[in-house]
């Protein structure tokens, strides 16, 4: 069976499981030094992180289209999901430099993802 959801509203309905990619975004951050991973190992976190990064920056997307045009958060999650859809452009390559602007961009969606979510509320108050 398939499923018709051209507008993605039943995947804007399901919640993300931050928590593992919080802690591999912590990991990846923290990382200085030695180099004990291979390669290989850095290709697979980079793709991990895109995979996410693009699934955080389609919800971002979704949420800011439901903004006023004119608003201030609307004009902010713009500004982060252009910056977002430059970075995610280059392919992934398997150092720690990568996997670390990944890591940064993960993060900084989820920070604007939030912010929108918490204006949201406080208008809803």
């Amino acid at each position: 069976m398939v499923l018709y959801d051209p507008d993605g509203l039943i995947e804007a309905e399901l919640p993300f499981d931050r928590e593992p990619y919080e802690c591999l975004v912590k990991a990846v951050l923290a990382r200085s030094g030695e180099d004990t991973l291979t390669t290989r190992d850095y290709e697979q976190i980079a793709l991990q992180l895109t995979g996410h990064a693009r699934a955080v920056a389609a919800d971002l997307r979704r949420r800011a289209d439901q903004l006023p045009k004119k608003s201030g958060p609307k004009a902010l999650a713009d500004v982060v999901l252009r910056e977002a859809e430059r970075r995610l452009s280059v392919t992934p390559e398997g150092t720690v430099r990568c996997i670390q602007n990944r890591a940064r961009l993960v993060r900084a969606l989820y920070e604007r993802l939030d912010r929108l979510e918490a204006t949201r509320v406080t208008r809803a108050v």
